[in-house]
């Protein structure tokens, strides 16, 4: 991903607030990542920044004990 992209990304098992902070922290600490915006009544997560990794985000997001069911 180069500068001002975003991907959006479709996460399962999300329930509550709690999953939604865990989700956002988790994908925040990655290289290259300068936002991230969780919603949880869709499930979608959008990571904003430059050259991150989508398997980075994959690995990151089930760290934090959820899915990652695709990505655009």
């Amino acid at each position: 991903m180069s500068d001002r992209e975003q991907l959006t990304y479709t996460v399962t098992g999300m329930s509550c607030d709690h999953c939604v902070a865990a989700v956002n922290a988790s994908v925040s600490e990655l290289p290259g990542v300068s936002g991230v915006d969780v919603d949880l009544a869709s499930g979608m997560v959008t990571v904003r920044g430059n050259d991150v990794d989508p398997e980075a985000v994959r690995a990151a997001v089930q760290a934090a004990g959820y899915g990652l069911a695709e990505y655009a």
